[in-house]
């Protein structure tokens, strides 16, 4: 038992380690960039950097995720696999200021 806990367990790392990362910026209560493209029909990982001194919410309904981001901190959120399509996401504690989506593009044939 304990060796296919350590089995499963190698794989979902693994996995994990192949995921596509991309990397937002919240910095004087806004996302950088406003509009992020990744590629549709994949699970990624979002790494979300506050270089605010204060907190936030990251907030998406569209995602489905909310998730507090501290200061001076880099934090990661999963997503996907998605259709094609902009999902909406935005800071909770600045919902005038902090906001942004997600595009989720098709791939071309032969493009990585």
């Amino acid at each position: 038992m304990q060796r296919l806990i350590g089995i499963l367990l190698f794989i979902s790392v693994s996995a994990q380690a192949q995921l596509k990362e991309f990397e937002l910026v919240l910095k004087d209560h806004l996302f950088y960039p406003a509009r992020l493209e990744v590629p549709s029909n994949e699970k990624i990982r979002l790494l979300i950097r506050n270089e605010d001194n204060d907190p936030e919410e990251f907030d998406s309904f569209d995602l489905n995720r909310e998730k507090v981001l501290f200061p001076g901190r880099v934090n990661v959120i999963y997503i996907g696999p998605l259709e094609p399509g902009e999902y909406f996401f935005f800071g909770e504690f600045a919902p005038d200021t902090a906001r942004g989506s997600v595009v989720a593009v098709p791939q071309k044939v032969g493009q990585p």
